[in-house]
């Protein structure tokens, strides 16, 4: 990583393509002005981190690792919601016992 001290309308140069100056420098933000080429996606870091983590969050768990939770987590589950996790784990052993689809 490269470390640059720049201050309010100063900027560095990358690429000879990318220009990113400093607007405005304040106690706790700072606002930065990119010029860069269109077909450049230019997103904050945040944004990436939350997708990846919803992509991930979204992608199917085995049975075993939702069964182990389950577990885990029955002891602060009230008796209602327990029974609620055993089938779900039930549904999810069933489901992945039955013959995949033919196409």
């Amino acid at each position: 990583m490269l470390v640059m001290r720049r201050r309010a309308g100063e900027g560095v140069s990358i690429g000879g393509e990318i220009e990113i100056e400093i607007l405005e420098v304040g106690p706790t933000r700072v606002k930065l002005g990119i010029v860069a080429p269109a077909n450049l996606a230019i997103v904050r870091k945040e944004v990436i981190l939350t997708r990846t983590a919803n992509v991930t969050a979204s992608q199917a768990k085995a049975p075993e690792a939702i069964a182990w939770l389950s577990r885990k987590l029955a002891p602060q589950l009230s008796k209602v919601n327990r029974q609620s996790a055993d089938v779900l784990a039930k549904a999810n052993r069933t489901a992945s016992t039955l013959p995949a689809e033919k196409e």
